[in-house]
């Protein structure tokens, strides 16, 4: 069958064919049970513990959590025995510790409960099958380090790894084949000698510094606070392409690459502005409803579907959560979209720009802190000049990203997310923050020392404290409150109200490594201002007002060239961030550099404690060689599309028209418009075929002449591959 048949075909299919169609989740009198009675049934969440434990053991347990003692034996065999037995209740019959190698995705080895019991009698082996799951196994397994990117951290002859349990996140239960479940147990990987070799290692350990630092700032601002825990919030906004499944598999650079290597836009693509937020088509609603359905019953609290910009671009965004388990939902959700999109003849695409000329795909992370009492330190409350405990702690962000911004720029670099950045459509390269006029107005004020501004204007709104309520002149309409900022879509790093959010993150890659490197700048930057804060009120017991306004003076002077509240797309822009001195990194190997300057990676592993410079420099590596890499595939790939498919039909089609017009002739037709287009052609497919021997001895050179210096070997894909990419397409 000809690729246009089965194209055809593909489309008649998606037309006419049967429609998957799932049932609801009902009570036995046949009402629909409600969202919240399906929420987390399939994860073994504390209160499920809690009722499977004896008191002692689960009281031990919460001590162990908290990180006030270790596990012990006995506790551990305890939660694996109540673990198992609420599996297997649910058909499990496999477990598996899902960890967060540095590949951008997780994964996971599946080990059976079914064990054996042998014993030997004169009449011989007798053998007898139970269902077993030990504390010790609960706690750690062993797949092989050496199969997984280490930066040359772990050899062939060096395999031994490590996962291990994290308590801070809940075990689950997914469906497996026929009927079975398998039972999840989210876990860190390290190393035999104890390096992090994933993502969610440093992710930890960042949540946790910050915590004390933000903790510390609070009782030093507040002594009255008696704050004991500051965490990480996370809210991550997941885009995505939807595409069919039989058209995808006729795109060798789609299914190899993530993107389509050549094509061109159709007549009608986004440029109408009709498709955000518009209806939802109907195959892909279902699609995402049972994804929702699914991450329910997961516990993952997805909040939000929409229509995205781009034809087929969608999205899904959850309510916020403590940012590890955030990033182990996010990934599950990719995982569980992945297949639930299969069950519906869908792919899902995560490439940040899986089509040229169309918006591409991110995955806005939303952030912010808050305190064991529920408290945000982001939000400004309704005065936030007086509020100085906020001002502070949106000092101390401005303050890491005036400081740290190129890290922020490593953290989202890749050969995907390339395409993307700065297209007008994704925050550029250069990172600044967006606050709004009513706080840049807050912040000015108090460093000159004046009454702030009022915003109202009396015609069209009124004011109130902290925002303002607008009229829209509609008596049927009521009035509606606004917020306290603007949304600037163009900012990598916008304040939204009560949370920043960085909106640079690619939408393929995991959350981990971002928010690791913001919480490490936002720590240094925390410890600075303490360090501040202290200086400044010498023998007293806490800060007076007077100390405390020197010190956020001092950083508003510090951090004023780091904000931005103007267009990040403009040529204006990049001239005005020159002179303010703000990095404009402009591809992912000179990014990378900055992760082992001196000034980032004492930052990352003296100042914090967060990763060990071995494991820097593992992470240095593998960056670089993944982006060689992922350009060597996409000219591979192009390559053979170009050389087996493209020239050969191009090659075809010159030939029709040469014998056309030769067979015209000899009847004494004019055969003009054949030789026109075959005159219009012939110089374009000589250019191609020039420009496919380039590609094919640019990749060549760039294969055989890999270095030892893994960021030489990125820089040189950069310049002098990609290039050539572009210039055959």
């Amino acid at each position: 069958m000809s690729a246009y048949e089965l194209r055809k075909s593909a489309l008649v299919k998606a037309a006419t064919g049967e429609k998957r169609e799932i049932e609801y989740p009902r009570k036995a009198d046949g009402k629909a049970r409600y969202p919240s009675e399906i929420y987390g049934e399939n994860v073994f969440t504390l209160k499920t513990m809690a009722k499977a434990l004896p008191k002692p053991i689960f009281s031990s347990f919460l001590k162990q959590r908290r990180g006030r003692q270790n596990l012990d034996k006995t506790t551990a065999d305890s939660i694996a025995h109540a673990v198992r037995v609420w599996a297997m209740d649910r058909g499990t019959t496999h477990y598996t510790h899902w960890f967060q190698p540095q590949t951008g995705t997780t994964a996971e080895k599946h080990d059976a409960f079914l064990s054996l019991l042998s014993s030997f009698t004169p009449g011989g082996e007798e053998v007898t099958a139970i269902d077993q799951f030990s504390g010790s196994q609960l706690l750690q397994s062993e797949p092989d380090a050496s199969s997984f990117p280490s930066g040359g951290m772990r050899t062939t002859f060096e395999a031994r790894g490590y996962t291990i349990w994290d308590t801070s996140s809940s075990m689950f239960v997914q469906s497996g084949p026929n009927g079975t479940s398998i039972l999840y147990i989210p876990s860190v990987f390290i190393s035999y000698n104890g390096d992090a070799l994933d993502e969610k290692t440093g992710l930890l350990r960042s949540n946790e510094v910050l915590s004390r630092a933000a903790s510390d700032l609070v009782n030093l601002l507040e002594p009255e606070a008696h704050v004991s825990h500051v965490y990480t919030t996370l809210g991550t906004e997941q885009e995505f392409f939807l595409v069919d499944r039989t058209m995808y598999a006729l795109r060798p650079d789609l299914k190899l690459t993530g993107r389509t290597l050549v094509g061109q836009l159709p007549p009608r693509h986004q440029q109408l502005e009709d498709h955000y937020f518009g209806r939802i088509p109907t195959r892909v609603m279902r699609a995402i409803s049972e994804l929702e359905l699914e991450c329910l019953k997961l516990g993952i609290p997805i909040k939000t579907r929409h229509n995205e910009v781009a034809p087929a671009q969608f999205e899904v965004a959850p309510i916020f959560e403590e940012a590890s388990v955030a990033v182990d939902h996010n990934l599950l959700t990719m995982d569980v979209l992945h297949k639930v999109a299969h069950r519906h003849n869908l792919r899902v695409l995560y490439h940040e720009k899986p089509f040229k000329g169309v918006n591409g795909s991110g995955k806005h992370c939303n952030w912010a802190l808050s305190t064991d009492r529920g408290e945000n330190l982001l939000d400004p409350t309704v005065r936030p000049e007086t509020n100085f405990r906020f001002v502070i702690f949106l000092l101390a962000v401005l303050r890491a990203l005036q400081e740290h911004a190129p890290l922020l720029r490593v953290a989202i670099s890749s050969s995907s997310n390339e395409h993307r950045l700065g297209a007008q459509e994704a925050p550029p390269a250069i990172i600044s923050a967006f606050l709004g006029d009513q706080l840049n107005e807050v912040l000015n004020a108090i460093e000159e020392n004046r009454p702030i501004k009022n915003f109202s204007v009396p015609q069209f709104q009124t004011i109130k404290v902290g925002g303002t309520v607008l009229d829209v002149k509609v008596a049927a309409l009521p009035h509606i409150t606004r917020d306290l900022t603007d949304r600037n879509r163009t900012s990598p790093f916008a304040f939204t109200g009560n949370k920043f959010e960085f909106r640079a993150v690619g939408s393929k890659q995991s959350p981990s490594f971002p928010v690791t490197v913001l919480n490490c700048a936002v720590t240094s930057a925390i410890n600075e201002i303490v360090g501040e804060l202290r200086t400044q009120m010498g023998s007293k017991s806490s800060p007076s007002e007077e100390d405390k306004l020197a010190v956020i003076r001092k950083y508003i002077k510090l951090t004023r060239d780091v904000r931005f509240e103007g267009d990040n797309y403009s040529a204006e822009w990049v001239e005005e961030a020159a002179r303010r001195g703000l990095p404009n990194i402009k591809s992912a190997p000179e990014a990378f550099t900055y992760l082992i300057k001196d000034k980032h990676m004492n930052m990352l592993t003296t100042d914090t404690g967060i990763f060990s410079q071995g494991e820097l420099m593992s992470r240095y590596h593998i960056l670089n060689e993944r982006y060689a890499k992922d350009i060597i595939i996409e000219a591979e790939t192009l390559k053979t599309i170009v050389g087996q498919q493209i020239l050969p039909a191009a090659f075809e089609y010159r030939k029709t028209l040469a014998e056309s017009a030769a067979a015209l002739k000899v009847v004494g037709v004019e055969a003009e418009p054949e030789v026109r287009i075959l005159n219009e052609l012939t110089p374009q497919v000589v250019t191609l075929q020039n420009r496919y021997e380039s590609l094919a001895k640019a990749v060549a050179k760039l294969i055989d002449e890999e270095s030892e210096d893994s960021n030489k070997h990125a820089q040189a894909a950069y310049d002098n591959v990609a290039p050539v990419i572009a210039a055959v397409r």
